[in-house]
């Protein structure tokens, strides 16, 4: 780090002679400025380092269930001797009982100052929140479009794992999901195709007819396939692209584009695959998937479809990253205002959320791997929420869930 900002060098790919050539002039530049990188090490030796995050707790259970992923990365802090510095961050509803709008450009300021973003959830009860009076560029939902749109997210990660312990919640037979279960993440591409494209209702010789448009480029292509197969390497090196190329020419420069990309990572296997078979692939047999790839549209009905198969939406994290490692982190669920401030909430998503932005955006895979096992752990030794409830188990709240993971951690 100099002067605050975290320079990021990439050169996992290049030849040894030429990593040290890159390291010994960054140390020559830092001596000549007078200034030091903050951690060096020595074999063997742990690296200790600093990290701004950005919280954004937001409505309904946010600040809950941001407190408890916080306090599990503190105690991710005391294990492994890191410093993160936590900044927080108003949006939507808050933002609106405070500044009047949804979304500040101070708050967008703090955000890209950061080295990621954590956050809970957004909005509110739409029937009865003074909130949806305001003109709907106004509401808290519009805060989340523009600090998407702010930190230039592309890429949507969302992970769905099964839990041996909540088998029982899964909608599929005992037969379809297996004896090892399913862990995959989707990568969807979230600022074009259809979603973004030229869109008109025009009447033709009396008839309306309505146009939307479906169109990418090579290089939003790239940038997302490049992102999928990072991914995969971290993962078990299998990535299955989602396109529609029987039919679709946007699909079948998608897949020309990925075969490209997928030269660049021979440990990985790429398979294709048209997204009605994997919409049924899905539920027949879920653990074929590592890492599925896919456009806007196809990615926003897989990962939903996705999400259904793990048995609950309180389980489940997501990601959105730009063209760096920064990313901003969210629970897929929403905001929950009916059950907001009665300690009921799952925080698990959020807490699971952290995991990721410890794995994706700071690199820390050893403690990302440390988060996930205190979670099993601990709905191994039988402790649920009220959402996860079953049988036999043992009922905690919000704040005993965070206590309990922050400790097996």
């Amino acid at each position: 780090i100099w002067e605050g900002k975290r320079q990021l060098f990439y050169f996992n790919r290049l030849k040894s002679e030429r990593k040290c050539v890159i390291i010994i002039t960054i140390i020559h530049w830092c001596q000549a400025r007078g200034d030091f990188p903050l951690a060096f090490r020595n074999e063997g030796e742990e690296i200790i380092m600093n990290y701004n995050i950005s919280l954004i707790p937001g409505d309904g259970i946010g600040p809950e269930i941001v407190a408890e992923a916080k306090k599990v990365l503190d105690s991710v802090c005391q294990k492994y001797h890191h410093t993160f510095s936590y900044s927080e961050v108003l949006l939507g509803g808050a933002s609106i009982d405070v500044h009047g709008v949804p979304l500040t450009e101070e708050a967008i300021s703090t955000c890209k100052a950061s080295d990621a973003v954590l956050m809970g959830s957004i909005g509110g009860d739409a029937k009865t929140s003074p909130w949806y009076k305001l003109e709907p560029s106004k509401r808290p939902e519009a805060g989340l479009l523009a600090i998407r749109k702010a930190l230039n997210l592309f890429a949507n990660l969302r992970p769905a794992y099964l839990y041996k312990e909540l088998e029982e919640a899964c909608p599929l037979k005992k037969e379809v999901i297996g004896e090892d279960g399913f862990d995959m993440i989707i990568v969807r591409e979230l600022t074009g195709g259809l979603y973004f494209g030229e869109r008109k209702t025009i009447e033709e010789d009396g008839v309306k007819k309505a146009i939307d448009t479906l169109s990418y480029n090579e290089n939003e292509i790239r940038r997302i396939a490049i992102k999928a197969f990072d991914i995969a390497m971290k993962r078990r090196k299998k990535v299955t692209s989602v396109d529609k190329a029987n039919v679709l020419d946007s699909s079948r420069l998608w897949r020309k584009v990925v075969e490209e990309v997928a030269k660049d990572y021979p440990e990985v296997t790429l398979e294709h695959m048209l997204v009605d078979n994997c919409a049924m692939q899905l539920v027949h047999d879920p653990g074929q998937f590592d890492v599925i790839l896919t456009e806007n549209m196809f990615g926003d009905i897989l990962s939903d479809e996705a999400s259904m198969v793990t048995g609950s939406i309180g389980m489940l994290s997501s990601a959105s990253l730009n063209e760096t490692k920064f990313g901003l982190y969210e629970p897929s669920h929403g905001s929950a205002p009916d059950i907001a401030g009665q300690n009921k909430a799952n925080p698990i998503a959020t807490i699971l959320s952290a995991a990721m932005l410890l794995r994706y955006s700071l690199n820390l895979d050893k403690e990302a791997d440390a988060v996930e096992a205190a979670v099993q752990k601990v709905l191994t030794d039988g402790y649920r929420t009220g959402d996860i409830m079953s049988d036999g188990c043992k009922a905690v709240g919000t704040k005993e869930m965070g206590d309990l993971i922050a400790a097996a951690v």
